[in-house]
């Protein structure tokens, strides 16, 4: 990675940061050190977007980002840093364009890649600090593991159709991700973005309130979300609050850690991929060919394993579709019947293919998935 420039202020930057200068918490030496800053974003999405913008707009000097993902036109609806001339460029490459033209003073560092156990140390070890924009459980623990690890503030956000969650994590003598969540939740419990949705503004409010605590964390001031979780609920514009203590016993940031190294997140957060040739074999349903299966003799179940309110958005009762729960599949499987085969869906395809490898292992003897879910049937 480069190394930033000398932090003295150019004429020009101090004519771009002539509001910051006159802010008494700022001035000339606050934003020398921001200049001198190096921020890491892991993930130019929803929350990376609005994040880096601020940022580069407030003169932090070096940005680095990593992303693996290309701009897909999903994205646009809430990832402001791309537009449509972007569409199949890595975001990576297409956040480096925006950044500088938001700020050419700024230096934008870029790794098209994911981040693992194997690279996460030493890519964290070379910023200052950590703004998390990741959507999924796996990375986020793995990117507050090397934040302990390497001894770097971790400025978490997070959203999920209506709500946004902001926090401060693993600074000196505060709290750890794994402090608040010890355990993640069982794989396919949350529906990801594609399935849930999410709000379109509500990244932008959480992305824009992890940049203003970063950037107060690089100059010292103010009172930080150290030990608080904020959560925000966009439909009732209502912010709630939760204090969060360090867990003592906690398994990377405790008194006595038992983990003293990245581990495999994938396997922890228990959504690795299955070995090619294991796992029970299920059959599929494409979505033009679920009304001529429903016409089978015996006619099929029709199970949908999304939530109660995904149900009440779009459902498949006038074909006799069925809702149970992913997460209540185990205990109602009497509901399921076996003398017949079972067509499983939820909204992309994703949940029902656990939940029809499931009712294989169990013995029904016909499972199908449905390929792309309900999306694929009433989109």
């Amino acid at each position: 990675m480069a190394s930033g420039s000398d932090s003295a202020l150019t004429p020009r930057e101090a004519a771009r940061y002539a509001r910051h200068l006159v802010l008494p918490d700022v001035g000339r030496t606050g934003q020398e050190r921001l200049k001198a800053a190096r921020v890491l974003l892991v993930g130019a999405g929803g929350l990376g977007s609005p994040a880096a913008l601020y940022l580069a707009a407030a003169g932090v000097g070096t940005l680095g980002i990593v992303d693996p993902d290309t701009v897909d036109v999903t994205n646009l609806q809430r990832q402001i840093l791309h537009g449509t001339a972007g569409l199949g460029a890595l975001k990576v490459d297409s956040a480096r364009a925006r950044l500088h033209d938001v700020n050419p003073h700024v230096t934008v560092e870029t790794g098209a890649v994911r981040l693992t156990s194997a690279n996460a140390l030493e890519i964290v070890a070379a910023y200052d600090l950590v703004v998390d924009g990741s959507d999924n459980f796996p990375t986020r623990y793995l990117v507050n593991d090397a934040c302990v690890l390497t001894r770097r503030p971790n400025v978490y956000g997070s959203v999920y159709r209506w709500e946004g969650q902001l926090s401060v994590f693993a600074t000196e003598g505060g709290p750890c991700y794994r402090c608040l969540f010890r355990e993640p939740p069982p794989p396919g419990l949350i529906p990801n973005c594609a399935e849930a949705g999410v709000f379109g503004a509500l990244p932008g409010v959480i992305g824009a309130a992890q940049a203003m605590e970063t950037i107060k964390l690089l100059l010292g001031v103010g009172e930080t979300l150290v030990g608080r979780l904020q959560i925000f609920d966009a439909l009732s514009y209502r912010w709630r609050e939760l204090e969060i203590r360090r867990d003592p016993g906690c398994a990377i940031c405790g008194d006595q850690p038992t983990q003293t190294e990245l581990i495999d997140y994938e396997v922890f957060c228990g959504v690795e991929a299955e070995p090619e040739g294991e796992g029970m074999t299920v059959g599929r349903v494409d979505p033009d060919e679920l009304d001529a299966v429903l016409e089978e003799e015996p006619r099929p179940f029709l199970l949908d394993v999304r939530e109660v309110m995904e149900w009440h958005n779009v459902n498949l009762a006038h074909l006799g579709a069925v809702l149970v729960p992913m997460r209540e599949v185990s205990a109602r499987m009497d509901e399921i019947p076996r003398d017949r085969p079972v067509v499983v869906y939820c909204q992309t395809g994703v949940r029902s293919l656990d939940v029809a490898k499931l009712l294989a292992a169990e013995g029904y003897a016909d499972v199908r998935n449905l390929e792309g879910g309900i999306a694929g049937v009433v989109g």
